[in-house]
């Protein structure tokens, strides 16, 4: 009798209808936050712990468990994205409902929601990565070279033979990552359908504080205030190359061989300076030489780089930075030897990965990823959600506004110069310059646009490489120095394809950079051309950058942007008047050449 009361119960409740769920409340929304922000503080440590050993001790087991604490991170993000939407539609305090817009905008790869998809796609990100990494090739038995050994080649080699063959190796083991790069697309896409987004490329542009398509138009502006002193250096650099290799490797008019610029992605053409380099009377000095003619060791770089920091009023780097750091390349085991910095517990284990090389180019690199450390440890302080930058532009432009502070000024004062070079080296330094900064942005700007094409699906995968390369030549005005086919999979061969890292990060540092440094010259009160100001030992423009720096991404970039230069839009203005000495010389001496491709 009971059981058939029970039962008839249940049918009637059954049959009533649902009684609405109670609406959200703001105080339900931040105790939802409070308890997020602490589950992904843990599995962001986790996970970060996990990719270190992976980085530095590369095996088939540290991939795997790279791997598997990398699905825990990110399947945690995707389940908290999903139970945010509850709160959607409700009015939160702006800093609240700031953190619900960053964790839905937090990933740059969503793994769907099925678990043996997300498992799929999680392996096969940490394999393209760890491939990379361990990828050699070995033009003879016994032989075998990694990129940075072939980088030497590209960067060093003035025999047209050599550099095709160091290109052509390096590229062509790119080759097997074509089929799981097409396998990770469709399934990153799947996953960045289920949070609402069309593809992962729309996912990576809802990133900057503006609808994705506006995003892309912004970039486009960008590009097209900076594209004629491109073409400038472009028209220059060509006819200087078509001198020393002839016109059968250079032609008068179109684009430049790939391997011919000194870099594996002709995307910093600074080992070329030699080739290139103005007249006798515009020549300038070779920091490599002086740095090795001084037996500089990698830790005096690394120090040199903390020391432009702490002059500018910024605490020293912690002491666990110093023993857990790998500056060197080790002897016995594989690494991935690509310049990184780290915030492992995202408070103060700070952590430099590069194996260094006494060269002027990594004297660079060490200043632009200690930027990326002290930012990590300026806004240290804010909510997790806030541990960033005001957007990942910011982060990448930092230090590299830093090392457009180190001029012959700064060199002379640290004692790396016994002299400051005359005026009349203003050009050369200009150039070498150009050669790193100008060079860059059609690279930088390509890589994304032809990801987000890909992601679209409006570049099939039986394009990829024909894509790539007609990308190329448009933004960069270069060529393969070989016919290449589908067979290839040139994109790969770029470390920051293989291993999931969104690149547009670096064209918009490439012009905040000089936004940056023409601001904190001003602030500085430097009154000579912008190429010569240092704001080194300057406590007021440190104490101006650490404002910025403090405010990680609490607010919108335009405010963070404002708080240091006046201005809440990007501005290529900025590197025109940092190179206006340069176009001008560059315009003499193209009169009558070519321009263009």
């Amino acid at each position: 009798m009971l059981s058939s009361r029970i039962l008839a119960l249940a049918a009637l409740l059954a049959a009533a209808p649902a009684w609405p769920a109670p609406a959200p409340t703001v105080e339900e929304a931040r105790r939802f936050m409070d308890q997020a922000e602490a589950r992904l503080l843990k599995l962001n440590v986790d996970s970060s712990r996990a990719d270190w050993v992976r980085s530095t001790y590369i095996t088939g087991d540290t991939e795997i468990l790279a791997a598997q604490a990398d699905e825990q991170l990110i399947q945690a993000t995707v389940e908290l994205v999903h139970q945010a939407q509850r709160f959607a539609g409700l009015k939160l305090p702006p800093e609240l409902a700031r953190k619900f817009a960053l964790l839905r905008n937090s990933l740059t790869l969503a793994a769907p929601t099925d678990p043996a998809q997300s498992a799929e796609l999680t392996r096969i990100a940490a394999k393209m990565e760890g491939d990379y990494g361990a990828a050699k090739y070995c033009p003879t038995p016994g032989r075998c070279l990694d990129v940075d050994q072939l980088s030497d080649i590209l960067a060093t080699s003035r025999d047209p033979a050599a550099l095709l063959d160091a290109w052509q190796g390096w590229h062509n083991l790119a080759r097997p990552m074509r089929t799981p790069f097409a396998r990770y697309v469709e399934l990153a896409n799947l996953g960045a359908r289920q949070l609402g987004f069309a593809d992962t490329g729309a996912m990576w542009r809802s990133k900057y504080d503006m609808p994705p398509d506006a995003f892309a138009a912004e970039l486009d502006r960008l590009w097209t205030q900076v594209r004629p002193l491109y073409v400038a250096l472009h028209t220059y650099v060509r006819r200087r190359l078509r001198e020393k290799y002839g016109a059968a490797l250079v032609p008068a008019h179109g684009p430049i061989p790939a391997d011919l610029l000194g870099n594996m992605w002709a995307q910093d053409w600074t080992n070329i300076y030699p080739l290139v380099a103005p007249p006798a009377e515009h020549a300038t000095y070779d920091l490599t030489q002086i740095l090795r003619a001084r037996n500089t060791k990698p830790l005096d770089m690394v120090r040199d780089g903390e020391h432009f920091f702490t002059s500018l009023g910024f605490a020293p780097l912690p002491p666990t930075f110093w023993t857990r750091s790998l500056f060197v390349k080790p002897a016995d085991r594989d690494v991935v030897c690509h310049a990184s910095a780290w915030d492992i517990d995202t408070q103060d284990d700070l952590r430099l990965k590069l194996c260094i090389e006494i060269n002027a180019e990594n004297f660079t690199t060490i200043h632009h990823e200690l930027g990326h450390n002290f930012y990590q440890r300026a806004y240290s302080r804010q909510p997790l959600l806030f541990r960033d930058s005001a957007n990942d532009g910011f982060h990448e432009a930092i230090g590299d506004t830093i090392a457009l502070s180190v001029t012959p000024a700064y060199l002379h004062r640290i004692g790396l110069l016994d002299t400051v070079p005359p005026t009349s080296a203003g050009i050369g330094l200009l150039l070498r310059r150009a050669l790193d900064k100008v060079a860059f942005l059609p690279f930088g700007l390509m890589i994304d646009k032809w990801r987000w094409e890909v992601f679209s699906g409006r570049i099939p995968p039986e394009k990829y490489n024909e894509t790539w390369w007609a990308m190329r030549l448009q933004y960069q005005g270069v060529a393969p120095p070989e016919g290449r086919t589908e067979s290839n999979f040139d994109p790969g061969a770029k470390y920051h394809v293989a291993a999931n890292v969104p690149y547009t990060r670096y064209f918009l540092a490439a012009i905040l950079q000089f936004q940056f440094h023409r601001a904190l010259s001003r602030i500085a009160g430097c009154t000579d051309p912008l190429y010569q100001c240092s704001i080194y030992g300057n406590h007021e423009a440190g104490r101006r950058l650490n404002a910025m720096l403090s405010l990680g991404a609490s607010r919108p970039w335009p405010d963070a942007l404002y708080e240091l230069t006046g201005q809440r839009e990007m501005d290529s203005t900025a590197i025109l008047d940092y190179f206006a000495p340069l176009k001008k010389w560059l315009d003499e001496q193209n009169r009558g050449e070519p321009s263009g491709w």
